[in-house]
């Protein structure tokens, strides 16, 4: 018989780490993010977002009857002086 080497097989070791992530994180962030700016947008356009909506302003100044008393008749002088 023939004397016959008998060596040990290479042996190859391969290591694979694999991650999986859903992204579930980053979508509780995104939607916040969005229920952030839609409540922004709201109370910056005042609840109407069609933006319609007519509002009358009402300014009442008490006790400056004195101040402008003459002011008409100044503004009507002025007025007419500059149409001559």
């Amino acid at each position: 018989m023939e004397n016959q080497e008998h060596t040990p097989a290479d042996r190859n070791t391969t290591t694979t780490t694999t991650t999986t992530s859903s992204g579930g994180g980053m979508a509780f962030i995104v939607g916040a993010l969005v229920v952030v700016v839609a409540g922004l947008a709201y109370f910056v356009f005042g609840g109407e977002l069609d933006g319609g909506g007519e509002s009358d302003v009402n300014i009442t100044i008490d006790g400056a009857g004195d101040a402008v008393e003459g002011a008409a008749e100044a503004v009507e002088g002025v007025a007419s002086g500059a149409n001559e």
